[in-house]
C-alpha cells in the first residue's frame, strides 16, 4: 500500500522559526536566516507582521505590514550590503525631558 502523495506548498515564501537572534525564512526549496543584528527592521516587529512575507518576484521579497523590501540576494550574502537602517530597538531609545521642564 501507498500513501498518498504530499500536497503542493501553498507559498513560496514563509517564516518557519523565530529565535531571539532572528528568524528561518523557507524560499522555494531553500532555508535562509535572517539575524536580527544583520537585519534590525525585524528586531521589535510582532511575529503576525513578520510572518506575513511575499515574493514579489524570484529575488525580491516584501513585508507589505512592515514596508520593507528587500533583494534575496543581500539575505543570502548581508556582507555585500552595508546596513543603511538606523533602526533600533525601542529599549535602547531615552526619553528627552518634555520642554519647560526640567
Amino acid at each position: 500500500m501507498r500513501s498518498a502523495q504530499r500536497g503542493k506548498r501553498t507559498s513560496r515564501v514563509e517564516v518557519a522559526n523565530v529565535s531571539s537572534h532572528g528568524f528561518w525564512l523557507l524560499l522555494n526549496d531553500r532555508e535562509l536566516f535572517l539575524s536580527f543584528e544583520a537585519f534590525p527592521w525585524f528586531r521589535d516587529a510582532p511575529i503576525a507582521k513578520l510572518v506575513h512575507v511575499q515574493l514579489l518576484s524570484p529575488g525580491h521579497l516584501y513585508w507589505p505590514k512592515l514596508d520593507v523590501d528587500l533583494a534575496v540576494e543581500s539575505v543570502e550574502h548581508p556582507e555585500r550590503f552595508p546596513l543603511v537602517s538606523k533602526v533600533r530597538s525601542n529599549s535602547r531609545l531615552q526619553r528627552t525631558p518634555a520642554r519647560g521642564r526640567r
